[in-house]
């Protein structure tokens, strides 16, 4: 199934796959809502989530497919810089991560990797984490926030309100605006202008 809500990449996806006499595109969503619609009807073995979505992000998505349906794989296909997004989605539940300027080739075997019960990350993504073993911890400070601390720091930087952002979780504005203040504490950071400044030098903007 291929989760994303530009219906270019999922014709190009589609179109890839259809070169591979074993692999079989048979669902397609552009949203949490059609993909949550059609988790009955098929077992899919696998699901390619673009982490950028309308409505919940890719990541919500993953943890509540992952209590759902904790057999299926899935390998998320993003425009996110592998560096700052990839870890974070490994640990929420994603199987593979991939970043969409990657060439076919590698889509398919990804693809093939994580089918197969492994784990994939692109290359240059493995470098990075075999140079960065062993030398002393320096976390950026966005990588001390939880997950719900992290997506409130991209909707803020993306120009969501606090009442949007509120809407988006059902939470409450008041709660919303208790993780912000928590955002600033551990970013030390003072303002939303801060913190959008922030996000864009990191690249972790979550804009379509």
């Amino acid at each position: 199934m291929i989760a994303d809500d530009h219906s270019v990449v999922r014709r190009g996806i589609k179109q890839i796959l259809s070169e591979e006499t074993d692999l079989q595109v048979t669902g397609e969503a552009s949203n949490s809502e059609e993909i949550f619609g059609q988790l009955d009807n098929i077992n899919w073995d696998l699901l390619i989530l673009d982490i950028t979505m309308p409505g919940k992000s890719g990541l919500d998505i993953l943890l509540d497919l992952k209590k759902m349906k904790p057999e299926m794989k899935v390998l998320i296909l993003s425009m996110h810089p592998e560096e700052e997004i990839a870890l974070r989605a490994l640990k929420t539940g994603a199987d593979g991560y991939l970043n969409k300027d990657s060439v076919p080739g590698e889509l398919i075997r990804a693809i093939r990797k994580v089918t197969g019960g492994g784990k994939y990350i692109s290359s240059n993504l493995a470098e990075t984490l075999i140079f960065s073993t062993g030398k002393e911890s320096s976390k950026q400070p966005h990588e001390e926030l939880s997950e719900r601390e992290f997506q409130v720091l991209c909707l803020l930087a993306s120009g969501h309100s606090l009442t949007q952002i509120a809407d988006k979780f059902s939470l409450s504005v008041k709660t919303i605006s208790t993780y912000r203040s928590r955002i600033l504490e551990k970013m030390n950071l003072k303002s939303n202008v801060d913190i959008t400044h922030y996000a864009i030098k990191h690249k972790l903007v979550l804009t379509n």
